[in-house]
């Protein structure tokens, strides 16, 4: 079994790079079944190509398959893999950028479906093409780059109505107006199931005014398609290919679909559902990409679902295996993923399949939380907070060549809001030693390290008492929100509560306070130091009585 990865790159390692562009001398072959064009130098940036606009040389084009390599004059050349259904996209090079339309979606891709979308979905599709134009341009123009530069990561906003779409532009958006980001990313369940919700998410997400992309979702998908391959059929018509890359100052980011849609069987008696994977030619896509790349790049993976989980929310393992075939060449990878509406850090090493250095891979907190449930708060939001104790938001990660750092906000809180210390309010002196006192950091990660200790008035800290004390990592529920849950619960009976059930939390540490302290009140003062050296500290006030 563990061959299969490797089989599959050394088939891939000649059809990937069999496009591999014209060079200077090249011309256009005649065969039929093939897109052609010119990537070109977009100077007045219309869209369209004018005289004296010269083709950009370098620049890949991928039909999801293949990679071309444009040549000298800017041409490229791609088979159709599919005559009625094929996306030919550009991959936007660093320091260009494709047009980018009123709602910060980037246009960088032409559709070829000339009989459309099958007309029986309940989301429209994609209308009919008609045939294949003669030349497929892209258009680029130049933009400055910064070497560091800082991207918004958002993981399912997830809005099953209006309403919900209004908790996210109430609870969300209003702190990213104004962001200094180079662009966005939202990492799947764009909506929850009413696919009629793309546009206005969208004319929200347009107000941020910075470029904007998007990985599909297994609530973004059309669950009347009668295959897979159809399933994307409205995400397609509004944000084009679902599998597809861009670079941003030397960093190459691949987004990758990784939801596999089954129609179930009604002689089964099983409805459709869906299932984490990856296809062999979505593989294709990644070695071929990469051919192209120095292996002294950063490679960021944004996808769905993640690589590790339990049952259909991760990859199966031999595809895992597959794509770490596949990225094995380039040492500087990191991966972001949803899904879970929880948040958790894995650095995968064999146990994963990954041969390689730890690939790290970051599970992020949600948008929408615990799918925008709970009470709600004073200005009628609810409160969401997930449950491994996570309140939800979003996360900032910043680049700089191969460095990275990711740092998460929590919606509507403070920057340094970034955990909850647990501990009683009154303590026995002679019980202190004894006593518990979690921490939830709640980006915190198996590379984190969290301290305590008790400072207080000089007149009744001990000698010693103020020195740092290690906690140690464990999973256990959050006791906030399993109380929290409990309470909802207790209010609103089992019927109508609809706070999911507390889960043991990946980033919860616990440690003991120092024993024999004087009577008085003190902080318990807790420090967190994550792997990218990033430093953040909570308190909590204690009373020590006699």
């Amino acid at each position: 079994m563990r061959r299969d990865p490797l089989v599959i790159v050394l088939l891939l390692a000649s059809a990937a790079l069999g496009c591999a562009g014209l060079g200077d001398g090249g011309s256009f072959r005649s065969e039929p079944g093939m897109a052609r064009g010119i990537v070109f130098d977009d100077a007045d940036r219309d869209g369209e190509r004018s005289p004296g606009e010269r083709g950009v040389e370098g620049v890949r084009v991928s039909n999801g398959r293949h990679v071309a390599v444009s040549d000298r004059l800017g041409r490229y050349e791609l088979p159709l893999v599919d005559r009625e259904d094929t996306i030919v996209f550009v991959i936007k090079p660093s320091g260009w950028a494709p047009p980018v339309d009123e709602q910060g979606l980037s246009r960088f891709y032409y559709i070829h479906k000339p009989a459309g979308s099958p007309p029986a979905l309940e989301h429209p599709g994609v209308a009919p093409t008609g045939a294949l134009p003669p030349s497929i341009d892209f258009a680029l123009h130049r933009q400055a780059e910064p070497e560091r530069f800082r991207v918004l990561v958002l993981a399912d906003p997830q809005p099953y109505s209006a309403e919900q779409l209004d908790f996210f532009a109430r609870d969300i958006l209003p702190e990213l107006a104004g962001s200094d980001a180079a662009f966005g990313v939202s990492l799947g369940d764009l909506v929850g199931d009413d696919l009629a919700l793309f546009e206005p998410l969208n004319a929200a997400m347009g107000l941020l005014g910075i470029p904007w992309y998007n990985v599909l979702g297994n609530h973004d998908i059309n669950y009347d398609a009668s295959d897979d391959r159809g399933s994307d059929e409205s995400f397609e018509r509004v944000y084009g290919p679902a599998t597809y890359a861009f670079a941003y100052s030397g960093v190459h980011f691949i987004v990758l679909d990784n939801v596999v849609y089954d129609p179930g069987s009604e002689a089964e008696g099983r409805g459709p559902g869906y299932a984490g994977g990856i296809s062999p030619e979505q593989l294709q896509f990644v070695h071929g990409y990469l051919a192209t790349l120095p292996a002294d790049r950063r490679v960021v993976l944004l996808m769905h679902i993640p690589l590790v989980g339990e049952g259909g929310h991760q990859l199966p393992a031999v595809q895992r295996e597959a794509l770490f075939a596949v990225l094995a060449g380039h040492p500087h990878t990191l991966s972001f993923s949803g899904h879970t509406h929880l948040q958790a850090q894995h650095f995968l090493g064999a146990e994963a399949g990954n041969s390689g250095a730890p690939h790290h891979h970051l599970n992020l907190a949600t948008a929408s939380g615990s799918w925008w449930r709970g009470l709600p708060d004073e200005l009628g939001i609810p409160h969401t907070t997930m449950r491994d104790g996570t309140p939800n938001g979003y996360a900032v990660a910043t680049f700089e060549g191969l460095d990275y750092a990711v740092r998460f906000k929590a919606a509507r809180r403070p920057a340094d809001y970034q955990m909850n210390v647990y501990a009683p309010a009154r303590v026995r002196a002679a019980d202190a030693r004894n006593t518990e006192v979690l921490v939830n950091v709640f980006a915190g990660s198996e590379r984190s390290r969290v301290e305590l200790r008790l400072t207080g008035a000089p007149e009744t800290a001990k000698a010693g008492a103020a020195s740092w004390i290690r906690l140690e990592q464990v999973e256990r529920p959050d006791p906030a929100y399993a109380a929290l849950w409990k309470r909802e619960l207790d209010l609103l009976g089992e019927e109508r509560a609809s706070l999911p059930g507390p889960v043991p939390s990946t980033h919860l540490w616990s440690g003991h306070l120092p024993g024999d302290p004087a009577p008085g009140s003190y902080w318990i003062e807790v420090r967190s130091t994550d792997l990218f050296d990033q430093v953040d500290t909570g308190r909590r006030l204690i009373r020590v009585d006699p």
